[in-house]
């Protein structure tokens, strides 16, 4: 039996997460939502979740002794970060007067900013709340049966920037351009959440089930 596992630290939207991933595995998988790592060290394939303030996410992170779980699972297997899971694998967040976070790959994460305006010059709500589209920058395994600029659900205030081409995999509008998704050989990030994004969400959790870490 093949597990993954998607982390517990106690933020996020892990019920959901979890709920969605048991959806799309097939009959010789199995899903386990943990906060032990060494379930996490043992598992074939890791999804890590996050919501709220990267402040609190690093502490929890910490407090449950899952930073070398996490650094470890980014660096040996199939790999799953989705929003704040996404943005703590950069260096560091301007959130909270700035955070440092776990410095796998370079980025910074910025704050939207107040006003934000759209092309029209017309104030955009901050945090950047529903559907929008994602287009895909390059190919990978987990864009499978996925359009370019399907539509993902995001729930956020602050956003991803990084210089290196290589990373980015998925790029968003909202006010201004950003990088709404990363992916490094075994791993793929998103600032969306597929659990919450209808058929396109399931579809990549469906890919990453059945992905091997190979792009």
């Amino acid at each position: 039996m093949h597990t993954i596992a998607v982390i517990d630290y106690g933020m996020g939207n892990l019920h959901s997460v979890t709920k969605a991933l048991e959806h799309v595995v097939d009959q010789n998988q199995q899903v386990i939502l943990t906060s032990s790592p060494e379930i996490v060290s043992e598992a074939d394939k890791v999804v890590f979740p996050g919501q709220g303030a990267a402040r609190d996410c690093m502490l929890a992170i910490d407090e449950h002794g899952l930073r070398e779980t996490v650094q470890d699972a980014a660096n040996n297997k199939p790999f799953l970060g989705i929003c704040m899971g996404m943005q703590v694998l950069v260096h560091a967040s301007e959130e909270n007067g700035g955070t440092d976070c776990l410095a796998l790959y370079p980025g910074e994460v910025r704050y939207f900013g107040d006003p934000l305006l759209d092309e029209n010059n017309e104030r955009l709500k901050v945090p950047h709340m529903g559907w929008n589209q994602v287009r895909q920058t390059r190919e990978h395994p987990l864009w499978h049966k996925i359009a370019d600029n399907s539509r993902f659900y995001f729930v956020h205030s602050y956003y991803l920037e990084t210089e290196a081409a290589d990373l980015e995999i998925g790029h968003c509008n909202y006010g201004k351009s950003f990088t709404c998704a990363i992916a490094k050989d075994n791993v793929f990030a998103m600032q969306c959440h597929p659990e919450k994004s209808a058929d396109a969400g399931l579809q990549l959790l469906t890919n990453f089930a059945q992905w091997d870490g190979e792009v």
